[in-house]
């Protein structure tokens, strides 16, 4: 992999690789993968196609090798959440095109990190969730009963 193969963009508090050209092509067909599972052991719902959310931009909180920062919590945006992160240094209001970062607003839904979710709840601000489209992986940092607490539906 040479250095123009490889991009890192700060997206949700979390340091992101994304490939460009072939190989993120094949990452993200293998992404799309039906294999993938909710945390209600069921095939992974879409949680956002407008905006268009995922590490891999296909609407589905999924995730794989190359999503360090684990984008797997399908939530819905609010007033609270969007402060807290940006007092955080994570500003997801403001657009970033370069990242096909729309900017976020009050009522979207988004794959967060699952760590920042985590640090939310922690907070008090967690923004509700959707319990079918969040990764089975959110587990792993988030016990389903807190999970079950901030699901919107």
């Amino acid at each position: 992999m040479t250095a123009k193969s490889l991009g890192i963009a700060l997206i949700m508090g979390c340091v992101s690789l994304t490939l460009t050209g072939n190989a993120s092509q094949k990452q993200s067909g293998a992404s799309r993968s039906p294999a993938q599972k909710n945390v209600l052991g069921q095939d992974l719902a879409v949680c956002s196609i407008d905006p268009l959310t995922g590490f891999y931009r296909n609407g589905h909180c999924n995730t794989g090798p190359n999503d360090r920062g684990k984008h797997v919590v399908c939530a819905t945006m609010t007033d609270r959440f969007l402060e807290y992160t940006k007092s955080k240094g994570n500003d997801l209001s403001t657009p970033n095109p370069r990242y096909r970062f729309p900017g976020l607003q009050a009522g979207d839904q988004w794959c967060l990190c699952a760590l920042r979710w985590r640090e939310a709840d922690q907070a008090g601000v967690a923004p509700p969730l959707r319990l079918k489209a969040t990764h089975q992986k959110a587990l792993e940092y988030v016990p389903m009963e807190r999970l079950r607490k901030q699901q919107l539906y």
